[in-house]
């Protein structure tokens, strides 16, 4: 019979869930917005620049929300699980085997750390952008390539993420954590033998 430990707490799925849905929609508005064919297929550009920023406000909002509202004492925990990175870390970047890992792997605390650092600049080129159309003064230079920069990038963060969540026969058994919370005990530590769960 397959026993399960719990791996991520309520608070942390739904971060991530909000994240995923905040950006997924952040990603369809923003192509409408960036790829001309498919811009002139939808129209109403002023309309989807209205939802991608209304979209982009109410994404960082509800994650600040879920933050504030949550369990932050474990997401503190999981700030400093992300936070400590050590030489099996280095290991396991490096494809180096023995490279024991905690509840996070090396992948998935440099993911982590992209990701809110991608979100950040990602409001923050968007406000700028936002504001120069109606202000002059706010229109630097670089900003459109960092938004757009950022979103290539992304792209190729979101493809490697799905991969290895939904595909790849190693690590798929991770999708169940982000989903219910909980994963196989011999898995966790096979891949994540630094971990002592609860």
């Amino acid at each position: 019979m397959t026993r399960y430990v719990r791996r991520f707490s309520r608070t942390e799925r739904t971060l991530h869930w909000a994240n995923a849905l905040g950006f997924f929609v952040l990603l369809a508005s923003g192509l409408v917005l960036y790829l001309p064919s498919l811009s002139v297929l939808v129209g109403r550009r002023p309309l989807v620049k209205d939802v991608h920023f209304w979209s982009g406000i109410g994404w960082v909002s509800l994650l600040a929300a879920i933050a504030v509202l949550g369990d932050r004492r474990g997401l503190v925990r999981t700030a400093r699980d992300v936070d400590r990175f050590g030489s099996d870390d280095v290991r396991f970047l490096l494809g180096r085997r023995p490279a024991p890992q905690g509840r996070f792997n090396a992948g998935q605390k440099l993911n982590t750390v992209l990701t809110a650092a991608f979100t950040l600049l990602f409001f923050v080129s968007g406000m700028l952008l936002w504001l120069g159309e109606r202000d002059t003064r706010f229109r630097l230079a670089g900003t459109v390539i960092l938004h757009d920069g950022l979103m290539y990038v992304s792209l190729l963060l979101l493809v490697g993420h799905l991969y290895l969540a939904v595909i790849h026969p190693a690590t798929r058994h991770a999708l169940r954590g982000i989903t219910l919370g909980t994963v196989d005990a011999e898995w966790a530590a096979r891949h994540h033998a630094k971990w002592t769960p609860e």
